[in-house]
């Protein structure tokens, strides 16, 4: 029988530093611990030379048999290892191995060990082998972790606390999208996956923690495409006293600060374009964004004419809400390649945020953008619950529905001090500092279709 656990062992990365102090030829008389997966096997008359891996890097293993014995170990073996640092004789950082213990038997061969897994499928399918074969795709799901670790550092530093709220909600808000729903055998209803942490996060906020964030899953039940997938990871976060200015100060420096941390800079390569995240970044109002294009205009059916112009299919557009949306994802995104804060949007796109001092069809809304791809989104939140009503009331009349969210609108009437909110898409995050062009690439396990 297999052992059942191999207490006590070092990581590779540390056992390869020691010998790498060492001179060609010498070996340490330390003792070290190693285990990991066999990925290479050469051998040399009694001398076999095994190449072992584990999750912080790769050594060399010199066996020699007439010191440990035979070594009956194959490709993808798991494998426990006793032995000394040691430098061979070309230099090469090893551990000079006494003893070799089996610890998990491969019962399928790996994939050509040389190039990996290449096949985009199979990569999605099996990110196991991905993980196995491929370095760079694990280098990147660990970028990815430091991403996570790094934006609550910023926060928790910055006096934020974080908090869960439901995933199952009785009604699904904070955002346009088309919800999963479920029926809650328990209650007898019907629930929804959340869309956003939103309308919760803002009772908190009425409840005096004034400085609140949640990093978690959301799901819209919508299309995929190399940005969107049903099932994704989000940051929000809402702070009291604060307005959208100095949530895109904080936006600004977040991002900053989180590639620094996680790749050493600011300078990113993403989907053929080169940025760079140092703050500050551009800022572009919204109206003067889709002048730029030609396609500025409060006409529905003018604005519908001319983006049918330029081949655009507006027949799932319902509002002039829905087709200047359009005319942003078409038109005016793909141009935003350096960090860009586009902003002052008008009433009908934002429910939730507040009318500006100067311009009451203009709220206080902003979105920012990297690559031609958008990051996130954020207000200074509306915080009257009559308007907040008003606002439910005639976004059901435009798309159809429930009048929003009542007991939000109830905890509104208890006073919410100014608040800025914000929500950051961790995948797309990863994506633009991992240089990935497509999203999949940064979920373990992205939704796939079925196999035909």
């Amino acid at each position: 029988m297999l052992p059942k656990r191999f207490p006590d062992r070092d990581v590779i990365a540390a056992v390869r530093a020691e010998a790498e102090t060492l001179e060609p030829g010498q070996e340490s008389d330390a003792k070290r611990r190693l285990a990991g997966r066999v990925m290479a096997r050469r051998e040399m008359g009694k001398l076999i030379f095994l190449d072992l891996v584990d999750r912080s890097g790769r050594i060399q293993l010199l066996c020699d048999t007439s010191r440990t014995g035979p070594i009956e170990v194959d490709l993808g073996d798991i494998v426990g290892v006793t032995g000394s640092p040691a430098r061979a004789k070309r230099g090469e950082p090893s551990l000079a191995a006494d003893r070799l213990e089996l610890l998990a038997k491969i019962k399928r061969p790996l994939p050509d060990t040389f190039h990996g897994v290449t096949d985009v499928e199979t990569r999605y399918r099996q990110r196991y082998l991905d993980l196995l074969m491929n370095e760079e795709t694990r280098a990147d799901f660990e970028l990815r972790t430091r991403i996570v670790a790094s934006i609550r550092r910023y926060l928790d530093a910055a006096g934020f606390l974080e908090v869960e709220t439901p995933i199952l909600q009785p009604r699904y808000g904070g955002a346009f999208a088309e919800p999963f729903v479920t029926h809650y055998n328990a209650l007898d209803t019907d629930y929804y996956l959340r869309i956003a942490t939103e309308l919760y996060l803002k009772r908190l906020i009425v409840g005096g923690l004034e400085r609140v964030y949640e990093l978690g899953k959301d799901f819209r039940n919508e299309g995929l495409s190399y940005k969107h997938v049903p099932e994704f990871t989000m940051v929000e976060w809402y702070e009291a006293y604060a307005d959208y200015h100095d949530t895109m100060a904080r936006i600004e420096e977040l991002v900053e600060t989180v590639a620094r941390e996680t790749t050493g800079g600011t300078q990113i390569r993403f989907r053929g374009h080169e940025a760079d995240l140092k703050a500050p970044w551009r800022r572009l109002k919204l109206i003067d964004a889709l002048e730029e294009q030609g396609l500025w205009t409060h006409d529905a059916d003018e604005l519908r004419s001319r983006l049918q112009k330029r081949d655009v299919d507006t027949s799932q557009d319902r509002s002039w809400a829905a087709l200047v949306d359009h005319a942003l994802s078409h038109f005016v995104e793909p141009t935003l390649i350096e960090p860009t804060i586009l902003y002052d949007y008008p009433i009908e796109l934002s429910p939730f945020a507040r009318v500006t001092d100067d311009e009451p069809e203009i709220v206080e809304r902003f979105e920012y953008f990297v690559g031609g791809t958008e990051l996130g989104n954020a207000f200074t939140e509306l915080n009257d619950p009559d308007e907040q009503a008003a606002r439910f009331e005639q976004q059901a009349l435009e798309l159809g529905g429930e009048q929003g969210d009542p007991d939000y609108v109830e905890a509104l009437a208890y006073g919410m001090p100014p608040t800025g909110g914000l929500g950051l898409g961790i995948d797309r995050l990863a994506m633009v500092l991992a240089g990935r062009d497509t999203i999949r690439d940064v979920i373990l396990f992205p939704a796939l279709r079925e196999r035909g």
